[in-house]
């Protein structure tokens, strides 16, 4: 099940590949490796700290007619 939505997929894209830009040019360190977890979670579409919370940033998809 997904909870992330596009928006916040964009964003979190963009704050991992600066976070892991941190480790090669920058400040050069290793604190910068934290930006895979937003990477992750946007290909995945799924946030587990969202789940915990009862965060939901993706349309919740209209029920499908003849199903049931």
């Amino acid at each position: 099940m997904k909870n992330v939505g596009t928006i916040d997929r964009v964003l979190r894209v963009v704050l991992g590949s600066v976070l892991i830009a941190l480790v090669f040019i920058g400040p050069r360190t290793p604190w910068g490796w934290i930006g895979l977890i937003p990477l992750l979670t946007a290909a995945v579409g799924f946030c587990p700290a969202y789940r915990l919370f009862g965060i939901r940033t993706c349309r919740i998809a209209p029920p499908q007619a003849g199903r049931g």
